[in-house]
């Protein structure tokens, strides 16, 4: 059973991700918000064999373990483990909590990354990019993927996540990733609507600033409501998104744009990007 619902699931992912990301793609090509500092075909030639090296490890961990975060729910729900599944029911309500636990538990995830210092320097590599993009929100270190999944496995065993929600927010999770990152301009007021119930492409690039009071706001990739309640959120950039600097200062040189490069980030010493992290700052 848990191994016929891993095939769909990685089906609908990955053709969600195929169309999203051709979509968002051609969207901040049509529509760019900023200008790019780094030549893009490199960027990107760059930016997707990471993706595509993160994809191969996360067949190789479900090979290893037996298992992704939707047979882990399947399990759960099989066997009745976790809080939600005590509650022997499966109504909106139970749908609902389900969701804000997983995306809650995700901002508390990224605003751990940025606090706790081993994890802030895998972080960094997703930070590293000089430029924010569609491909941006795809690309992080592959450790940084493995204990993610670690977390999504340990939070739906103690809440009974159930599939349903677990495949949808993986597939929300992965859209408004690459929604968020794109380098899209929206109109003014649309984007003050749509933060009220959605992380913005506005919104999110002030998280990528090279100022540390800006790097650690705006933790959110789903909802926005986490950033304002615990009073993360920064509205707008203090240099404008036109003249805003990306990335991290010690990153910016043309020999971190390589994946071998950008994959040994978190093994490179330095002072700024030691004191990049919330923690420090």
């Amino acid at each position: 059973m848990i191994e016929q619902a891993i095939l769909p699931e990685a089906v609908i992912r990955l053709s969600f991700f195929v169309v999203l990301f051709m979509a968002f793609a051609l969207l901040e090509h049509r529509f760019p918000k900023k200008q790019r500092s780094t030549s893009k075909s490199i960027r990107w030639r760059n930016n997707m064999a990471i993706i595509l090296g993160n994809t191969l490890v996360l067949r190789g961990l479900f090979w290893l373990v037996g298992t992704t975060a939707v047979g882990v729910a399947l399990l759960a729900e099989s066997k009745g483990l976790g809080l939600l599944n005590q509650w022997n029911t499966s109504g909106p309500l139970t749908f609902l909590i389900g969701f804000l636990i997983m995306d809650f538990v995700i901002y508390a995830q990224h605003v751990m990354m940025h606090r706790i210092k081993p994890l802030w320097r895998l972080h960094r590599m997703h930070h590293a990019d000089t430029d924010i993009d569609v491909s941006t929100g795809l690309r992080f270190h592959p450790l940084e993927i493995i204990i993610s999944m670690g977390i999504k496995f340990a939070v739906i065993l103690v809440f009974g996540i159930s599939p349903l929600v677990v495949i949808i927010f993986e597939v929300v999770l992965n859209a408004t990733s690459m929604f968020n990152h794109a380098n899209w301009s929206l109109p003014p007021r649309l984007d003050a609507v749509l933060r009220l119930v959605l992380v913005t492409p506005d919104m999110h690039r002030v998280h990528h600033s090279v100022h540390t009071e800006e790097l650690n706001n705006n933790f959110g990739f789903n909802l926005p409501w986490w950033d304002r309640l615990c009073r993360t959120y920064k509205a707008q950039p203090k240099d404008g998104h036109q003249d805003m600097l990306i990335g991290l200062n010690d990153f910016r040189a043309e020999k971190y744009l390589s994946p071998a490069a950008m994959l040994a980030i978190p093994f490179v010493s330095g002072r700024e990007m030691d004191d990049d992290s919330g923690g420090s700052a």
